[in-house]
């Protein structure tokens, strides 16, 4: 889900899913050919670091300005589900916790669309667990499947741990 609001604004514009399809087209073909050149594990390595490392800033800069805890992030979440991208069923939200499924995934559809499903998780979902990192280091999350990867939902289950007592602020 990372990168909602990135320092150039250019997501708040477009969109996440418009932003994640214009990158996809660009970046899937030269990973691909890259792959080709130079073996496919080495390649998805590298670029699943990069993108890790951009997806921690993003969270840190997201976390300077609204801050750190599960009410900026569950703020936070308008930007990936902007023109119906994610559709979600909140299940949980406390201060230390935040639990949703995603039952629909336009960015999943969107790669399938591209065919570039092979480069989905890496070029999407793996920046979750990073941007979390980088938006609360005490935070965690915990997610065992997804719909990139062929799970019915993607389950979401965040920790914010030492955050402040209290009940369900649904």
């Amino acid at each position: 889900m990372a990168d909602q609001s990135s320092s150039d604004g250019l997501s708040e514009r477009l969109g996440v899913l418009t932003r994640r399809e214009v990158e996809a087209r660009i970046v899937g073909p030269l990973i691909d050919g890259l792959a080709a050149e130079f073996g496919r594990a080495r390649v998805i390595e590298v670029v699943a670091e990069i993108i890790a490392r951009i997806a921690r800033q993003e969270g840190a800069d997201l976390a300077s300005e609204l801050g750190d805890d599960v009410d900026a992030f569950v703020a936070s979440l308008d930007y990936w589900r902007r023109n119906g991208a994610l559709e979600i069923d909140l299940i949980e939200h406390t201060p230390e916790r935040l639990a949703f499924n995603v039952t629909r995934c336009r960015y999943a559809e969107l790669y399938r669309s591209l065919g570039l499903q092979h480069l989905g998780a890496v070029l999407s979902c793996n920046r979750d667990g990073a941007f979390i990192e980088g938006f609360n280091p005490q935070a965690s999350l915990d997610r065992p499947h997804t719909i990139m990867e062929g799970g019915s939902c993607c389950k979401f289950r965040y920790r914010f741990p030492g955050q402040h007592e209290g009940g369900n602020k649904e």
